[in-house]
């Protein structure tokens, strides 16, 4: 089952389209929540560094820690601590801090009653009414004022004030004293608004995550539905054409002019040429039936004539249906062995010196070839059989003479230059109606099956296949003389 659901390809799409989206969500809901905490964090922080400079300022100014209003304030905790880390002021209420590095809430007493005396020690107090015991006469006791450092530390912690405890971002501002040394304000801004923001958009996402996946993978499975459905459309036609064996039928092309229609037009081009292909091998197996009908017959009449009166048998007559059988025979099996897609031979062999020999010891043929090699490759034997071919032909057809003429051409195709073998005669020619129709296969003219002296309409056929495959070209035209002109060109090896 498993294997069936991911095995097509809507569900293949619908599950990658869902997973890419879901890495993409998490990623952007991470980075979102990341942006916003970082945020809101930063907030707070700005938040408190403004509440422990005016803290700092305070202090500074030489102002009393008693007299500060920044510890009177129960959002922000506030923790002055001397560069020993004692405290010496904390905010009202303040019951437990973390976080700074001073864990103490209390400040020590000598701080607190010389703050009450507006910075005299009470202690210190002689009973003469106020003087001095280092003798000073009355001298000043207020702090001096400070220095205030430009750089700002942040950590994060939690401080209990008035029994509520939550977290905090701590800011530390330093104050430079000549009396009382380094001050450290720690001043503190509540991170509950992060702390809610985050929650609520990680709530958000969780909720709506899956709801947008399924609305995802719904929305791929009808699209890609949608898209298919014309492939669908194209298997159930094949099938169909598969089992009706109907060639002549075609699926159908949507109108979209995308991949799919361009598949179906494929389809067709490719059902089009198994059509021709099919109807082309048909008509071969029927033309070659009767081809091969008339000389068996011919000849199974002779041998029974023979067998009942040996004086009457037609010797002479049989070898020919014989000979004519062993042709017809051969060009079959070299058409089917050219269907088949057999390769031409590797061979380098002389064009020039092969016409020649082709055409040597024939009647009425005179060859006009250079002495210089002309040199191609391929299959020497094939080539051969196509100079048999187009000399045979216009023997049948010529009144008087036939012409071979083996020239070399400029050619501008990749491979080089051609090399050119022409066979001409002086008959009556082929007519431009007919040019390409005689290399079909079974093709004979009806001026031309009059004078046959027993070809079956496949030695054309047979030289063009060979001639293509070799990568050349074979055409027909009109002759000098007045007849057929045919040009056999191949590539002339480098």
């Amino acid at each position: 089952m498993r294997r069936r659901l991911f095995g097509s390809v809507r569900s293949r799409a619908t599950l990658a389209a869902t997973l890419v989206v879901a890495v993409a969500l998490v990623a952007a809901g991470t980075a979102v929540l990341l942006s916003l905490r970082s945020n809101l964090t930063g907030q707070a922080g700005t938040d408190a560094a403004g509440a422990a400079r005016a803290v700092a300022v305070e202090l500074a100014d030489g102002r009393p820690y008693a007299k500060l209003t920044g510890l009177d304030d129960d959002d922000r905790p506030v923790q002055i601590v001397d560069e020993k880390g004692t405290p010496v002021a904390v905010s009202k209420d303040l019951q437990k801090i973390s976080g700074t590095g001073v864990d103490s809430v209390r400040p020590r007493p000598s701080t607190v009653n010389k703050d009450r005396s507006g910075g005299r020690d009470d202690s210190d107090d002689s009973g003469d009414g106020g003087s001095d015991d280092s003798g000073d006469g009355g001298a000043d006791d207020s702090p001096k004022p400070g220095e205030i450092a430009s750089d700002t530390g942040y950590t994060n912690g939690s401080a209990t004030v008035d029994g509520q405890r939550a977290d905090y971002r701590f800011a530390s501002v330093r104050v430079e004293f000549e009396d009382r040394g380094r001050l450290t304000v720690y001043a503190g801004a509540p991170l509950s608004a992060e702390r809610s923001a985050v929650g609520t958009t990680t709530t958000v996402m969780l909720i709506g995550f899956p709801l947008l996946l399924a609305v995802v993978a719904g929305a791929t499975w009808l699209v890609t539905r949608r898209a298919l459905s014309p492939v669908e459309g194209i298997r159930r036609e094949m099938a169909a054409i598969t089992a009706s064996e109907d060639l002549a039928r075609r699926v159908p092309v949507p109108a979209t002019h995308d991949e799919v229609a361009r598949l179906a037009l494929t389809t067709n081009e490719t059902l089009t040429a198994l059509e021709t292909s099919v109807e082309r091998q048909r008509r071969f197996v029927a033309d070659a039936s009767h081809e091969l009908r008339s000389p068996i017959a011919s000849l199974r009449t002779q041998l029974e004539v023979g067998a009942a009166h040996p004086e009457l048998l037609d010797l002479d007559g049989a070898v020919h249906d014989t000979v004519r059988l062993q042709v017809l025979a051969a060009d079959l099996l070299l058409l089917a062995r050219l269907d088949a897609g057999e390769r031409p031979g590797q061979a380098r062999f002389d064009l020039g010196a092969l016409a020649r020999e082709e055409a040597g010891g024939r009647a009425g043929v005179s060859v006009d070839a250079p002495d210089a090699e002309l040199p191609v490759i391929g299959s020497k034997g094939q080539v051969g059989r196509v100079l048999t071919n187009l000399l045979d032909n216009a023997a049948r057809h010529a009144r008087s003479a036939v012409t071979v003429s083996v020239r070399e051409e400029r050619g501008e195709h990749e491979e080089g230059d051609w090399a050119v073998v022409a066979v001409a005669d002086d008959g009556d020619g082929v007519a431009e109606a007919d040019r390409e129709r005689i290399f079909e296969r079974f093709v004979r003219l009806d001026e031309a099956r009059s004078r046959d002296d027993g070809g079956a309409g496949l030695g054309l056929a047979i030289a063009r296949d060979v001639a293509v495959r070799h990568g050349g070209t074979l055409t027909v035209d009109r002759a000098p003389a007045g007849g057929a002109l045919f040009e056999l060109r191949l590539p002339r090896a480098r």
